[in-house]
């Protein structure tokens, strides 16, 4: 809630995040046509709104608040009132804060209390994925956790408001806990590894009584919950507060799964990527979407083939290409594509970007920002 203000008497500037800048310089950064001289920050708005609002990438706010590493992982919070000044004076741009505050008499200020700090990205959207563990990794969802092995009524589907019971929850453990299921394995389309096991969440329940067994109450389900299903403990809420940017190196990767088993996605639709922490991935990392080329026969090298007659074929597999030498990094490979001398690879075509929001070890949940086209099932993510 917040204090009554009558009039705005002073604004007070907070100290701009500087020094160890990062090695790309502010001068290549684009801004909009019609970008604001300032923007007065208001409850519902997002970072990458706002950003969106002065620049054309909007994954390019780091280098106009000039922050260092540490910085970007652990960003000052941006509340509804703040004003953001676009600064010119050194010839490239540079955003600066204004924070709002009143006096009411010598030595007493007033500010507003409870406010909520602006997020990244719409929590009305990803919030149930900041909270859910969504990917099992080597069969952590089995190695102890609490089942489900009965209800009162001995009825085979359940829903909110039944009594279940479950083998052991003692009690110092937690009152709230999220049910799972197994879902599909998580497979890298061009490893052909298995990168872990996609959890279904099914709804919440409160323990009613601890002990071996102990006993709980639905309390809410998005899909029928039967005996087997397994307990998490909920974790504390999280808060969707990062900076969007680009990641430092190369990371390319693919398209694993399109949330709600949807056939092509748009904006505002979460995906998950066959990349993770391992591989680099950080929350907040900005990745471009790409369409991948189509393979069409090669007329030059296909003896009697016009070039109104190209054949289309159907799409082949991207390979890592190693780095050439011992002294190259994982960030020196290539996507290529091994093709026989009579085919010929089109360029692949950018249709949109993604921002990660929650990394596993092998596996990345992002959310689609922008979409020039419907995005698909293993189309490619890379670096922007």
């Amino acid at each position: 809630m917040y204090k009554t203000i009558i009039t705005l008497r002073s604004f007070c500037c907070l100290a701009l995040l500087c020094c160890l800048a990062l090695p790309v310089a502010a001068d290549d950064v684009q801004l909009q046509e019609t970008h604001p001289d300032r923007h007065v920050v208001v409850k519902g708005d997002t970072l990458w709104g706002i950003s969106g609002k002065f620049l054309k990438d909007p994954w390019q706010w780091p280098k106009v608040w000039e922050m260092n590493r540490a910085e970007i992982k652990n960003p000052h919070l941006i509340y509804p009132g703040d004003v953001i000044v676009l600064d010119m004076s050194s010839g490239s741009p540079q955003l600066r804060l204004l924070r709002e505050t009143v006096t009411l008499e010598p030595g007493i200020r007033e500010e507003a209390l409870a406010k909520a700090a602006v997020p990244t990205i719409s929590p009305s959207i990803i919030g149930p994925f900041l909270s859910q563990p969504l990917v099992i990794e080597n069969d952590a969802l089995y190695d102890g956790a609490a089942t489900i092995i009965g209800n009162q009524e001995n009825r085979v589907a359940l829903s909110p408001g039944d009594k279940v019971y479950v083998d052991r929850i003692n009690e110092d453990e937690s009152a709230l806990w999220q049910v799972y299921r197994s879902g599909k394995a998580l497979v890298d389309p061009v490893t052909q590894e298995a990168l872990g096991t996609e959890a279904i969440y099914l709804g919440d329940v409160k323990v009613t009584k601890y002990g071996e067994p102990a006993s709980a109450e639905i309390i809410r389900f998005t899909e029928e919950i039967f005996k087997g299903d397994k307990l998490v403990a909920a974790p504390e809420e999280a808060f969707a507060s990062f900076t969007p940017r680009a990641p430092e190196e190369l990371i390319a990767g693919q398209i694993l799964t399109i949330h709600s088993g949807v056939a092509e996605a748009g904006a505002d639709t979460i995906v998950a990527l066959n990349r993770g922490s391992s591989d680099g991935l950080e929350v907040g990392h900005v990745l471009a979407i790409y369409r991948d080329g189509r393979i069409i026969r090669n007329p030059i090298t296909v003896k009697g083939v016009q070039p109104h007659k190209w054949e289309e074929t159907k799409h082949l597999p991207y390979n890592w290409e190693e780095p050439s030498s011992n002294n190259s990094s994982a960030s020196d490979k290539k996507p290529v594509v091994e093709l026989d001398p009579t085919l010929m690879k089109l360029p692949n075509e950018r249709v949109g970007l993604l921002m990660v929001f929650r990394t596993f070890n092998r596996v990345s949940y992002g959310l689609i920002m922008q979409a020039s086209e419907p995005v698909n099932v293993l189309d490619l993510v890379q670096t922007p």
